[in-house]
């Protein structure tokens, strides 16, 4: 027989954990329409690139979840055979959705 001292860690733990619900996260807003538009782009200053053919990627307004945050640009290296399709916000009846940058494949690419 087990020793009562023994089952009482296991009778509190039961308890403790007898009120608690493990519930699914919630769902995210990505490419959820939302109804704040975003504020007009920030002006960013670009100088030279720090390494030759590396190109300039704007600066965007990103939906952190209840606010708009400027994420700021930077320079990043080219990819052969791919072109830039910038981050933005398209209008979706009286909300907005947004569309994050991407690399897409250049069709216009001769190999």
């Amino acid at each position: 027989m087990t020793p009562l001292y023994r089952l009482l860690p296991l009778a509190a733990i039961a308890v403790i954990t007898a009120g608690c619900v493990v519930a699914p996260p919630p769902r995210p807003y990505y490419d959820q329409p939302i109804v704040v538009a975003p504020p007009p782009p920030q002006v960013e200053y670009v100088g030279p690139p720090p390494v030759v053919g590396q190109i300039w990627i704007g600066g965007y307004w990103g939906w952190t979840g209840h606010r708009h945050e400027w994420f700021p640009g930077h320079w990043e290296s080219r990819r052969p055979g791919y072109r830039w399709e910038p981050h933005r916000w398209d209008r979706d009846g009286d909300r907005w959705r947004e569309r994050g940058g991407r690399w897409e494949r250049d069709h216009d690419h001769r190999r």
